[in-house]
């Protein structure tokens, strides 16, 4: 494969917009010969990808109309990468001066609107890409040997969003390419986007509200939610593991800090009866396999209660729950205590994501 990546570095520095005879000659080798390359090894790369290696696929793109600057060839989960703007997969960019070929494990960086692609915000990116990388380290102790430079030279707007989405990066110079072992790296990046995925099964880098909207429109509206990244959401069953392990957490903080705590979750618009003394406060607890717990779905009442109670009444978030099933059965363990006693409802940005309609006269 070497011979046809270092073709692409030699047609890099001749870039045009067109499609000119070396942009012709560079889209062939990409979409072809590079592409079937890594088909060709698709048993070993799915079986490092573990279970979302089932449906291992391989896509190619130097441009849709115009040529990109940026030409890339990728491999995923079509499962969980249904198209190049959505999830996360192993990329290959090519510097635009040619000077290297950079292995790389990137997430989308637009969505198409109006017939074009538009740029996703830069806040948007960045918290995608730096999640994953936390994952990796967290799992592998370093972004190592994916800790180079995610520079490729670009200079457009979207090619320099595909450097943005860059979780990280391999760069293979271009007199390197015969002697490094490709193999090898194309391996230790399949290891690193299976544990990718793995977290994203379980929702670790979506707001536990981004979690439980996904689930209620995928129940309300399967057809429109077809063909999106799955692993999105939980079954009844974790989420049920979850919400008992955040019960517990919660719980056990209360006791910590001298409150009796009955369970009222049965009956009333809140989860936890706390009472120290003459003090008794209503408890919101939220539980989360996500890491990032900055938004929460409530119910109407809840909300009613919360600011009529407003500084009375707690909420505590508990996030980074970790989940794993044997055998269809569920264990929880980890998770991350907040607490927010004395809750101010309305520091909080509140924001309807449903309607109830009635009908009139009837």
């Amino acid at each position: 494969m070497w011979h046809q990546l270092l073709r692409i570095l030699e047609l890099q520095p001749s870039y045009s917009s067109e499609n000119t005879p070396a942009m012709q000659e560079r889209g062939e080798i990409l979409r072809h010969e590079i592409k079937a390359s890594l088909e060709d090894r698709s048993e070993t790369l799915s079986r490092f990808l573990g279970r979302y290696g089932g449906d291992f696929h391989v896509d190619a793109s130097d441009g849709i109309g115009r040529k990109t600057e940026l030409p890339w060839v990728r491999f995923c989960s079509s499962s969980m990468s249904p198209r190049p703007t959505e999830g996360f997969y192993f990329v290959m960019h090519f510097s635009t001066d040619g000077s290297a070929v950079h292995f790389t494990v990137g997430c989308g960086s637009s969505r198409f609107v109006n017939g074009e692609f538009a740029v996703l915000p830069d806040e948007e990116i960045d918290a995608q890409t730096q999640w994953a990388r936390s994952v990796v380290i967290e799992e592998f102790g370093s972004l190592s040997p994916f800790d180079d430079s995610t520079d490729f030279g670009a200079r457009r707007p979207l090619p320099k969003a595909f450097e943005r989405a860059t979780a990280f990066s391999r760069r293979i110079p271009r007199d390197e390419l015969e002697t490094t072992d490709l193999e090898e790296l194309l391996e230790l990046a399949a290891k690193r986007l299976r544990v990718i995925y793995k977290a994203q099964s379980i929702g670790r880098d979506v707001t536990p509200a981004e979690l439980e909207e996904a689930e209620i429109e995928a129940l309300m509206n399967p057809q429109r939610t077809k063909g999106r990244r799955q692993g999105y959401g939980l079954s009844a069953p974790a989420r049920r593991a979850v919400e008992l392990k955040a019960m517990e957490l919660a719980r056990q903080w209360l006791l910590d800090h001298g409150y009796r705590v009955q369970d009222r979750s049965a009956t009333k618009p809140y989860d936890l009866e706390a009472v120290k003394g003459d003090e008794k406060t209503k408890v919101e607890v939220k539980g989360t396999t996500s890491d990032r717990a900055d938004t929460i779905l409530m119910t109407r009442n809840e909300v009613e209660l919360h600011r009529r109670e407003k500084g009375q009444t707690c909420l505590i978030v508990v996030s980074r729950i970790e989940l794993t099933e044997k055998d269809g059965r569920f264990a929880t363990g980890g998770g991350h205590v907040e607490v927010s006693m004395g809750w101010d409802i309305d520091e909080w940005t509140l924001e309807p994501t449903a309607f109830r309609l009635a009908r009139n006269g009837r």
